[in-house]
């Protein structure tokens, strides 16, 4: 819980790997996830790093992996995938898995292409076999008439365009005889009639049987245009079919071989094929942490700079003495801390279940280090606020089972691993399950369920109570009540709370179901829901500036609190916290049968800064007088807010001249502001220290911009000030979508089932089962997926910009560890750590 709140501390620390054992260092620190490394050879390129031939081998043998896994992919040869990941392979076994490797993509292309050559030859004798069967329908040659007939010459020889050909064309009748794709018949030919000048007779016949292209696989009727010899009599079709289909026989036999053959190798290649992918990558990933190091002046120790969680120190030295022993190395690699002024980066740890929440938060930014994360609070406010947006118990117990069927499902690797939009309601299950348990909640207290009430402890409102036949004679004057005329003639009853006997006080839990038949229900509804979401946004941004607090005091900066946080609690408490006063005072104090007496609040609290002439009844006696405290009060803490924290820091500047700080160990110094500046000299007169003279002389005198921190604080305030309007205004987004929410499934409950509900008996039941069938779909896609997404959305709003900008900076760097646990497992991708 600590890590959640805030994230954890880090140091930087410095190793010093021997470069003989650097390799096995770095692959345990890999297998363990424990730092950050540092790039201290960021002015030098890529290409003239240390180990860049390492880096150029793992990428060869990556070039051959995924060969391997398409060769494998291709011949319908599943791949397994190992749950246990081996470790990064030993330098002196590399060259040796680079040989193997090598060996068998020579092996693999050779027999591929023999392959292809196998099957090409295949298709062109099938080719010829088909060609002599069509075209005997169309040359039927008699002895006589042979010798009449001439061909073509072979486009070997002499081409059909050549002067002579077409000379012997006058004098006889030849024929080509070929296949030619289906989809090219037509400009085939165009073209020859073009080329022959329309001296061409063409026939042509579809094949029965489809062919395979060798190079693409895909099966056509004929694979491109070729041309083949037709023989001259009967005798030589026949010796020429026979001859054909003993060398297609001899083929498929050479070529079923050469097919198992290569299956053989490529699963024997399959059964370690995952394995070599991840020891390639973790090779990879190593030599590229590698190249972010640099060399002492004997070349014989690597030194690296990490940043490291303080509670993983004692892990990280382990790590370095396991790597060493694995070595065999007699000097073993070592570490230390070193200060820093630098800002380490921001780890907070989470779960399955906090997972989801804590990306909201980065997604606006990554907290800055060591401040208050807002994640812990956003478990409980994110789904929360989505939930008065969305309040509704049927629609919130189907997304709750939506979830919950993701959550019992969570280790299915399917689920993981499925489409883009499913994986991405995976990833934020637990978000679904507490945004739908706190809309059925919310729907309880609205009761409110697919836009029906339920009536579950019964309604306090008595409707007998109303009729003058249940009361005396004396209590029948003073108020109005109902008979059998007035029920009769009457369009619309109104009940009045007043009357004895008609309220009988309030719902135990929630709305009272019988304000779903009231006429004024919209108007009841809508008093409560913007109430409520003014006194839920107030007490929101108060937390908000409450935990400023929190970081003011981890940061030292107590004077944040007199000068910046306190001003703007009394701000807003003043004015906004007031007006929740008088919204619980007025549910408290007034009851149903003082309600007419009871003054409006939008009255009072504009009345408030006007200062009427004229005296009002007011809420509670003494109201005028507690409002004039509280307006000085919020006229006074402007002033603080603006110039008091500027004023300060300049009290601070002109009581030193120079400021140096002493440290040892670990030490953050932040130094980016003017802030920071006088704070450092803060401190060294709250510690008395003595070493002020050596930090003048070793310190130049940091400049002191009193503009500067003044136009910044004026700014931040008048943002402030603003910003507690605009943003109570902002909440009111939360009665809005209620609304709205309300209204679509009000609406679509009425043109759906309230019309198949009306239908009578005999056509009821079959028009009732398409009507819940249509009504379930639009109150899927419509209410649960659309208007979810607009709550959704708006409830981030909420958080990003009136709940965190009031305490959360998030101008932190995320901490990355160099873990191969990040590395992909599939054997598509190719990417390493960054």
């Amino acid at each position: 819980m600590g890590s959640l709140f805030r994230s954890e501390p880090m140091c930087l620390a410095q190793l010093f790997l021997q470069s003989g054992t650097a390799y096995e260092c770095l692959s345990a620190l890999g297998e363990k996830g424990l730092v950050q490394f540092r790039d201290l050879n960021q002015n030098v390129s890529s290409f003239q790093r240390k180990f860049v031939g390492e880096v150029k081998r793992c990428e060869e043998l990556e070039r051959i992996l995924v060969y391997l896994v398409q060769e494998i992919t291709r011949a319908n040869i599943p791949l397994p995938e190992g749950e246990a990941s081996p470790p990064a392979p030993p330098p002196k076994q590399v060259l040796e898995m680079q040989e193997q490797l090598q060996k068998l993509e020579v092996e693999l292309r050779e027999v591929t292409k023999n392959k292809e050559k196998l099957r090409k030859n295949l298709l062109e004798l099938i080719e010829y076999t088909h060609m002599l069967r069509v075209t005997r329908t169309f040359v039927k040659r008699n002895v006589e008439f042979e010798p009449t007939y001439e061909e073509f010459p072979s486009l070997e020889n002499d081409s059909l365009l050549d002067y002579s050909s077409m000379q012997r064309l006058g004098a006889k009748l030849g024929f080509v005889s070929g296949l030619i794709h289906q989809g090219k018949v037509d400009a085939f030919e165009k073209m020859l009639w073009r080329v022959c000048k329309g001296y061409t007779i063409v026939t042509y016949a579809e094949l029965d049987e489809s062919l395979e292209d060798p190079e693409t696989g895909e099966v056509i009727k004929c694979y491109h245009c070729h041309i083949y010899p037709y023989p001259n009599t009967a005798e030589e079709r026949k010796e020429i079919q026979e001859g054909l289909n003993t060398r297609i026989q001899d083929l498929y036999t050479v070529l079923h071989k050469t097919e198992d053959y290569l299956r053989q190798v490529l699963c024997k290649a399959a059964e370690s094929v995952y394995s070599r992918v991840i020891q390639v990558k973790k090779m990879k990933a190593i030599y590229h942490m590698l190249n972010m190091c640099s060399f002492d002046v004997t070349n014989k120790c690597l030194i690296a700079e990490v940043w490291c969680p303080e509670a993983e120190l004692r892990d990280l030295r382990r790590a370095l003495e396991e790597g060493s022993r694995e070595s065999g190395a007699t000097i073993p690699s070592f570490m230390n801390t070193i200060p820093t002024k630098e800002t380490p980066p921001t780890l907070i740890r989470t779960n399955r279940f906090t997972e989801g929440f804590q990306n909201i938060v980065d997604a606006y930014g990554v907290g800055s280090y060591r401040e208050v994360n807002p994640a812990l609070f956003t478990i409980i406010t994110f789904p929360f606020l989505f939930a008065v947006m969305f309040g509704d118990l049927g629609h919130g117990f189907v997304m709750f089972l939506f979830a919950l069927l993701l959550v019992v499902n969570e280790n299915r690797p399917g689920l993981n691993q499925s489409q883009e939009i499913l994986r991405m309601f995976f990833n934020g299950r637990y978000i679904l399950l507490l945004m739908g348990l706190f809309s059925v909640y919310t729907g309880l207290v609205y009761n409110d369920c697919f836009s029906k009430s339920v009536n579950i402890f019964g309604s306090r409102w008595n409707v007998s109570a109303m009729y003058s036949s249940s009361h005396a004679a004396q209590e029948r004057d003073k108020m109005v009540l109902w008979n059998d005329s007035v029920v009769r003639h009457s369009r619309v009853l109104q009940l009045d709370p007043a009357v004895p006997g008609v309220f009988r006080g309030p719902y135990p839990f929630g709305i009272d179901p019988i304000w779903n038949l009231a006429t004024n229900r919209l108007t009841f509804l809508n008093s409560f829901k913007m109430k409520m979401s003014v006194i839920l946004g107030i007490i929101h941004m108060t937390f908000g500036v409450t935990l400023g607090i929190f970081n003011h005091l981890h940061f030292r900066k107590k004077f944040n609190i007199l000068l910046v946080s306190i001003p703007e609690l009394l701000f807003m408490l003043c004015i906004f916290g007031y007006l929740i006063f008088m919204i619980v005072y007025k549910w408290l104090v007034f009851s149903a049968e003082t309600s007419r007496e009871a003054p409006s609040i939008l009255i009072e609290f504009i009345n408030m800064f006007i200062f009427p002439a004229s005296g009002t009844s007011g809420l509670y006696p003494g109201q005028e007088h507690v409002q004039k405290v509280l307006l000085v009060v919020t006229a006074l803490s402007v002033p603080v807010l603006f110039l008091g924290k500027p004023l300060f820091l300049l009290w601070l500047h002109n009581g030193r001249s120079c400021f140096g700080v002493s440290r040892s160990g670990y030490t953050l110094v932040r130094k980016d502001s003017e802030e920071e500046v006088s704070l450092l000299g803060n401190q060294d007169i709250e510690e008395g220290s003595n070493q002020m003279e050596d930090g003048c002389r070793e310190m130049t005198c940091e400049e002191f911009n009193f503009g500067e921190i003044l136009m910044t604080q004026v700014i931040h305030s008048i943002e402030y000030c603003l910003g507690c309007i605009s943003n109570t205004a902002s909440y009111l987004r939360l009665w809005a979508l209620s609304l709205a929410h309300a209204q679509l499934s009000d609406v679509l409950w009425a043109m759906l089932m309230r019309v198949g509900l009306r239908v009578d008996t005999t056509l009821g039941v079959l028009l009732l089962l398409p009507v819940i069938a249509l009504f379930a779909v639009l109150t899927i896609f419509i209410l649960l997926i659309m208007e979810g997404l607009s709550a959704f959305l708006h409830a981030i709003r909420l958080h990003w910009v009136e709940f965190q900008n009031k305490f959360y900076v998030g101008a932190g760097t995320k901490f990355v560890p160099f873990s191969f646990s990040l590395l992909s497992s599939k054997f598509s991708d190719g990417d390493n750590v960054a």
